[in-house]
């Protein structure tokens, strides 16, 4: 079995600064893509951002210059770190993970159960 754990959400102010990580744990051979969406209430689910295993980054372009996502590959562990955040980035954030069992080894998606950020004004 594959788990992902998140953790580093609370409430913050605007203008401060929080840091997610997730880590991913079980019968893992490989992660290759690794992401986190949020999803804020009313609305769909949507990437922020993502880095592949090799550290090519993405990000939403509501995002860019705020946050940074990094990943180590020792821990299965990705980051992100969240800076200058305003009231609109309120949302859950979810980890999610593209992962290569070590039994069957095909790759099949993964999702954390989600961490609340709350930014007030």
């Amino acid at each position: 079995q594959v788990q992902l754990v998140e953790s580093g959400g609370g409430l913050v102010q605007a203008g401060g600064s929080l840091r997610l990580s997730c880590a991913a744990s079980g019968s893992i051979f490989s992660i290759n893509a690794m992401g986190w969406y949020r999803q804020a209430p009313g609305k769909q689910r949507e990437l922020v951002a993502a880095i592949t295993s090799g550290g090519s980054t993405n990000y939403a372009d509501s995002v860019k210059g705020r946050f940074t996502i990094s990943r180590d590959n020792a821990k299965n562990t990705v980051y992100l770190q969240m800076n200058s955040l305003k009231p609109e980035d309120t949302a859950v954030y979810y980890c999610n993970a593209e992962i290569v069992g070590a039994g069957i080894r095909r790759v099949d998606d993964y999702w954390g159960q989600g961490t609340q950020v709350t930014v007030s004004s």
